[in-house]
């Protein structure tokens, strides 16, 4: 559960849905009691000495939000979901669909697109015109990967992730072939590495997990 600073104050941490009870126990143990609040995007902790903790809901919105905030959070965030994960960077793609953190299905890929010419190589133009069609050929082989895997699944999909590179998830949203997928489509963009087998195979990590931002009480200190 690594810690990064937080906009505003506080910081970030990531729980994992196993490890949620435990965590919310320990914040309690560190903070004394607190009370409970919350809708269907957010749950907010307010311990005894002034110390605060929001966590957001995986997978939005909860149903049925309300009181018991944290068991209904525990439990939804435990559920076990059909989740579509679909990664693009540059020149390189995955798609997988998972049943809680077990990969099922998958498929990932490559293809070459040159990198920035160097000086006394081709023309700045007839350079930029190959890149711009071999770019255009990794982002169509894709698309057509990401409908492949994950459409036959598209009936039982609770959601869709995007990743890799924002710019490039971003240059193929046009596409109508994606039109379905990402109708399902929910956070976090998972901003991750070229995407090979592994890097995809490590993904429910981040997509299962709780954010929480902890803020400390006054004056004090405490890893949250």
């Amino acid at each position: 559960m690594n810690a990064r600073p937080a906009s505003g104050g506080g910081r970030w941490v990531t729980v994992p849905p196993e490890r949620l009870h435990p965590w919310i126990d320990g914040f309690a143990g560190r903070h004394g009691p607190f009370s409970a609040s919350g809708d269907d995007r957010v749950v907010r902790l307010l311990a005894d000495d002034g110390a605060r903790a929001e966590l957001h809901v995986p997978f939005p919105p909860m149903t049925p939000p309300g009181p018991p905030h944290v068991t209904r959070l525990v439990a939804h965030a435990s559920a076990e979901r059909r989740v579509g994960v679909f990664l693009v960077r540059l020149g390189g793609y995955a798609a997988g669909v998972f049943h809680g953190s077990g990969l099922v299905a998958s498929k990932v890929g490559s293809r070459l697109v040159q990198g920035r010419t160097a000086a006394g190589g081709w023309s700045q133009q007839r350079f930029a015109r190959r890149r711009r069609k071999q770019a255009a050929q990794a982002f169509d082989d894709a698309v057509a990967t990401a409908v492949r895997v994950l459409s036959p699944h598209l009936g039982e999909l609770d959601a869709v992730v995007l990743g890799g590179d924002r710019r490039a998830v971003d240059a193929l949203r046009h596409d109508r072939r994606l039109a379905p997928l990402l109708a399902l489509e929910t956070e976090p963009f998972l901003v991750v590495p070229d995407p090979k087998l592994a890097v995809l195979k490590d993904t429910p990590a981040t997509f299962r997990a709780v954010r929480v931002r902890v803020v400390d009480a006054p004056g004090g200190s405490s890893p949250g």
